[in-house]
């Protein structure tokens, strides 16, 4: 495993994202556990576009518009529905006294909401096809190959994602302590995922 792989990797997982976004946003309004979920989920929502790049299915998502526009505006459509109810102060993000996020409702929220977020980003597809073969050597062990360097991917994704969301956990009651600040933070990560929204919406394949 090239030491290319690994920086290029470490560079995109770090580089806040949806993914990023929620795990931080999940660890400020319902603490550790949720962050740490909230990461895992985000990692899991990243194996069907793996999968896909592997079977080729990404050739087809490239080659179709119809397919990529499909996929597309449905994450358009849930990121601005997460802004709307964060925004509205409801939804997974509602600041949670379930400080642990053991509750199986609060627990199920985060997990659906982090994987449909990384599920409904046809980028994701786009970037593995493109991405994972550069660093994969031609031949019958190619498939083999792909699958260790995405299994890498997802592990440093997770970490990173655990990261975000156990620091802004760290800081939750100082910053749930202030009314003021958690209404401007829950405005400020409504008015992300509405800009998020916005980009993923004139990507282009």
């Amino acid at each position: 495993m090239s030491t290319a792989f690994l920086l290029t990797s470490l560079v995109i997982v770090a580089t806040p994202g949806t993914g990023a976004l929620y795990a931080i946003a999940a660890g400020l309004t319902r603490g550790t556990r949720a962050g740490i979920l909230a990461a895992f989920a985000g990692t899991l929502g990243t194996v069907p576009h793996m999968l896909a790049a592997i079977t080729g299915l990404a050739a087809l998502l490239h080659a179709s518009g119809v397919a990529f526009a499909a996929i597309k505006y449905a994450g358009v459509a849930y990121l601005l529905y997460m802004a709307w109810s964060t925004w509205r102060d409801r939804g997974v993000l509602t600041v949670d006294e379930d400080t642990d996020g053991t509750r199986t409702g609060s627990t199920r929220a985060v997990l659906v909401s982090g994987v449909t977020l990384n599920l409904l980003n046809p980028k994701l597809t786009i970037f593995f096809f493109a991405f994972l073969p550069q660093f994969v050597p031609t031949g019958s062990g190619a498939v083999p190959a792909m699958l260790g360097l995405s299994a890498v991917f997802m592990a440093m994704t997770f970490v990173v994602f655990a990261v975000y969301g156990v620091c802004a956990a760290a800081v939750r009651d100082q910053v749930l302590s202030r009314p003021k600040v958690v209404d401007r933070m829950r405005k400020a990560f409504a008015a992300s995922f509405a800009v998020v929204a916005g980009r993923l919406a004139f990507e282009s394949r």
